[in-house]
């Protein structure tokens, strides 16, 4: 089956002044999927989605955003396109039915009361849509900002860190705004800091690094390419340094200290580890065990091995 791509890129570059933040990005975002771009700080991403929303201009490659090309149709790319970025770009001053009207007045929508009404229903917003968006919670400002880039209805839609400063509540809502929208067939392009919203929302993820899409896949993909996770819990802060000898011995791969649960954990690609090995190698060290485990590895995990960062993504 051919697949079609709403979002795709090839050779995407940009620089400003000496500095080189996109070095030839390649992107493919299947039509009616969520596609979470990942990576460290300063990775490229930012600039990605610029480029990507027609906010900036690509010194060199291409792109073709819902079939439209990316430098010479930019008008068509924006009537196909929404954008939430990370700040609010309601006006706390007026309320939120006011909000949404304004908004499609100024994308001409037709049937605009019909439509205001529907995402306000749609985003839980009925009971609070006369109160001044200034009063409103963190998370119904940022579900009113959502509402807000779907007026008129858009193919694609960028979310740039949604959830940012959300209450676990409110992160809930959005990710559930998130997936009825994949339900309707939007295709969505998330940037996140947070790894567990992208492994629970994301189809599949391009990590960036140093201005490229370094791996895609999906998040189960990714972790098998990572291997398993092996930590160790130890009885004293003492014994980390021991724990952590022998986990760099039997995995090849810097360990990760957990100093607050005295925890000290590595990512093996190594099939023949098993729990029985590693609690016979901590104990022939004399290592002071309170708990051992293997576990697939998290999206944690799979982004510290595959971009050699420390960093979280952000």
């Amino acid at each position: 089956m051919t697949t079609t791509y709403a979002v795709l890129s090839e050779g995407l570059e940009k620089r400003f002044g000496d500095v080189r933040a996109l070095r030839g990005l390649d992107l493919a975002v299947a039509e009616g999927s969520v596609c979470g771009l990942l990576g460290p700080n300063g990775a490229g991403k930012t600039t990605a989605v610029r480029l990507l929303t027609t906010l900036l201009r690509p010194d060199a490659g291409s792109a073709r955003i819902a079939g439209h090309d990316l430098v010479r149709e930019p008008a068509a790319v924006r009537r196909r396109i929404g954008v939430t970025g990370q700040y609010a770009s309601v006006d706390g001053d007026l309320t939120g039915r006011q909000n949404l009207r304004l908004f499609a007045r100024l994308h001409r929508v037709r049937n605009a009361s019909a439509r205001v009404d529907e995402l306000l229903e749609r985003f839980g917003l009925t009971g609070a849509a006369d109160r001044p968006a200034s009063t409103l919670s963190g998370g119904m400002r940022r579900r009113l900002d959502l509402a807000a880039s779907l007026v008129r209805r858009p193919e694609v839609l960028f979310l740039d860190e949604p959830t940012t400063g959300l209450d676990p509540a409110g992160r809930n809502q959005i990710w559930d705004a998130v997936r009825a929208l994949r339900r309707d067939g939007t295709t969505v392009l998330l940037t996140t800091q947070y790894l567990e919203e992208a492994d629970r929302l994301a189809d599949d993820i391009a990590l960036v690094d140093r201005g490229r899409v370094r791996h895609t896949g999906s998040p189960d993909r990714l972790k098998v390419l990572v291997g398993t996770y092996a930590e160790a819990v130890v009885a004293d802060a003492d014994a980390m340094a021991s724990a952590a000898a022998v986990l760099d011995r039997l995995t090849g791969a810097e360990p990760v200290l957990d100093r607050e649960r005295r925890a000290v954990g590595a990512v093996s690609r190594d099939p023949a580890l098993t729990l029985p090995g590693l609690v016979r190698a901590l104990d022939a060290a004399g290592v002071p065990l309170v708990d051992a485990s293997l576990r697939p590895p998290t999206l944690d995990d799979v982004f510290l091995r595959l971009t050699g960062s420390k960093e979280r993504a952000a």
